[in-house]
């Protein structure tokens, strides 16, 4: 009930023919008004039209609604009408009826707007941010919002009602956590000791476990320091879980229940359970750990191929450990793509990857047009094309190296492809469509990028190894799989987990032995884990790239209420802020450089 507790009748979005006669007390913003006819009047849950009098006796009113400006707040009421026939408008829900005004107020006038409250209309992200009490007032952001909450309840009955979770909060001062995302410092009043804010509840969800409650939620708030990422917030939500006695069967059955329970009805349903592949058949088929399933246009291994050519360059790349011949086929891409794309496209791999593309064009006659072609007979031509199920007009990108080098390359080609392809008109992703995926079976370790003859955890140090390839833990860590699952959709990954190790002397391999991290960091875990700790697993979804992807929003900022910019600021409120070197003292902190007032002013 809407107009619980509140002084009106109805909402802007409610009334209709069958209101006709009723007197009703509306309150909301003046959205528009026309020549101190009529004006629509706009509140969360939609518009109604409101008819101002034109007699002398409520000239009063008149005067009133006429001189208000657009988006103050107004009380009116009045008397609900059939619209004249033929006046009537079939694209609003309260389009067949009008309110003759009776009484108004103006509860608060506004002032000059810095932009219209318009879906439609263009407005800067700066811009919406810095206003953005006033960008919350677009329907689209209270869709979005609302939509948001309602999953989350959904959510929240599938776990708590209807599974047995527990809904705890954990902390958010804590301590550092070895790797993974940097965390910000927070100070305490003891001198140089600093609490950090957890990048997820990871710890404190396995201490619950062990603790004995057996099945944990949260709707947890994270933070990363990552610095300028366009599409990344420093601080976000998690849809936070964790089970005892569970594996990692259990915890896909569990997520895709509690999406398909939760999913808006106003969306396609969607299908369980979902499809899965492995770490390696992702990285083989789409050069990626999150594939875009909506889409073919798969990577392609012509490496025995090319092993019977006399393409040296070709020969070369083979010859190197790991070596490896694929490609991509853009179907239709002459047609569709220019010179200029194509160069694009090779530009990028060798910018992005240092990786050589070769261009393969299938003539209308069937012949093939390539730097490769001097090096093949018509037959190897001929094999090539069925190799690749070429097609007159189709576009081939080949590349030769390293695997792993070799398919990222590809698999960032297939996508900028795809976005070429839709700016002219093709549609290979349907965005009314959800191709949920798991992925599983990751690499425990991986080389440190900075260091490749160091390790670092893949997903993270309390990751469990899996059953068939402990013994290796021991003995080549680098070809250990892990118990780490991936949810994707669309090509985003909106969720991961992992079985987690219960086991303290293992743990304590992990952080020291293997990873090289000092493990009195983490002490309090590894005594816990030493006092009858239960095997568990979990997972963490991510609420604002998901809800994101449901309402296709074109940044996870379309569905937050109070968004950082993509640096990491709050445009609104001026956040981070300069603090004086007086409250600063109790840290037991000092600027080391302070800016000058100039500087100050300038940042």
């Amino acid at each position: 009930d809407f107009n619980s507790f509140v002084s009106r009748t109805n909402t802007c979005g409610e009334l209709r023919s069958a209101h006709v006669g009723q007197e009703v007390t509306l309150y909301g913003w003046i959205q528009y008004q026309r020549q101190g006819l009529f004006l629509i009047l706009r509140d969360f849950q939609g518009l109604t039209q409101i008819i101002i009098p034109q007699d002398e006796a409520r000239s009063h009113v008149k005067k009133l609604l006429s001189n208000a400006p657009v988006e103050s707040v107004v009380r009116v009421t009045g008397i609900v009408s059939p619209r004249p026939p033929g006046q009537e408008n079939p694209k609003m829900p309260t389009g067949d009826i009008e309110v003759q005004a009776e009484t108004a107020e103006i509860l608060n006038s506004c002032k000059k707007l810095p932009f219209e409250i318009k879906d439609f209309t263009k407005k800067s992200e700066a811009l919406r941010m810095q206003y953005r009490y006033l960008d919350l007032r677009s329907s689209q952001l209270q869709q979005n919002l609302r939509l948001r909450s309602q999953l989350v309840m959904r959510m929240r009955d599938y776990l708590c009602n209807l599974h047995g979770f527990v809904d705890v909060e954990t902390p958010t001062l804590f301590k550092r956590t070895p790797g993974g995302a940097k965390e910000f410092l927070v100070p305490s009043r003891e001198a140089g000791k600093f609490y950090s804010l957890p990048q997820s509840p990871q710890q404190f969800k396995q201490l619950l476990m062990i603790g004995g409650l057996d099945r944990y939620f949260q709707v947890a708030r994270c933070y990363r320091d990552e610095g300028s990422r366009p599409d990344r917030q420093p601080e976000f939500t998690q849809i936070d879980i964790e089970m005892s006695f569970v594996d990692q069967a259990g915890i896909q059955r569990l997520i895709e229940g509690l999406l398909k329970y939760s999913w808006p009805e106003e969306r396609d349903s969607i299908t369980t359970p979902f499809p899965s592949m492995t770490y390696e058949e992702a990285l083989a088929d789409y050069g990626t750990d999150k594939p875009d399933t909506r889409f073919g246009m798969k990577i392609v291994d012509v490496s025995d191929f090319f092993q019977r050519s006399d393409v040296q360059f070709v020969q070369n790349a083979l010859s190197y450990p790991c070596g490896t011949v694929k490609a991509i086929c853009i179907p239709q891409g002459m047609r569709y793509l220019k010179n200029k794309d194509l160069e694009s496209l090779k530009e990028s791999a060798k910018s992005q990857f240092n990786q050589e593309i070769i261009p393969i064009i299938c003539r209308p006659d069937g012949s093939l047009k390539s730097l490769l072609t001097k090096f093949l007979g018509e037959k190897q031509q001929s094999e090539l094309i069925q190799v690749l199920n070429m097609q007159v007009d189709d576009v081939v990108m080949l590349a030769a190296g390293e695997r792993k080098q070799v398919c990222s390359a590809l698999g960032s080609l297939r996508l900028e492809s795809a976005d070429l392809l839709e700016a002219v008109g093709l549609v290979l992703r349907d965005p009314t469509a959800f191709h949920f995926l798991w992925v599983v079976d990751f690499p425990l370790f991986l080389p440190k990028e900075e260091n490749p003859t160091e390790l670092e955890s893949a997903h993270h140090p309390f990751t469990a190894p899996h059953p068939s390839d402990i013994n290796l833990l021991y003995s080549d860590p680098t070809k250990v799989r892990s118990q780490h699952y991936d949810l994707v959709l669309n090509g985003n990954e909106v969720g991961g987990g992992s079985i987690r190790i219960h086991s303290a002397e293992q743990q304590r391999f992990v952080l020291e032995k293997v990873l090289k991290e000092d493990s009195e960091v983490l002490s309090h875990l590894l005594e816990a884990l030493e006092f009858g700790a239960p095997p568990h697993g979990g997972i963490a979804l991510g609420l604002d790239r998901l809800i994101s992807l449901i309402v296709d929003a074109p940044s996870i900022r379309d569905v937050i209420a109070f968004p950082k910019s993509f640096r990491g600021r709050d445009l609104m409120g001026n956040a981070p802020d300069y603090v004086t070197p007086e409250e600063l003292e109790p840290y037991h902190i000092q600027v080391s450089w302070p800016l000058t007032e100039k500087e100050a002013k300038k940042n």
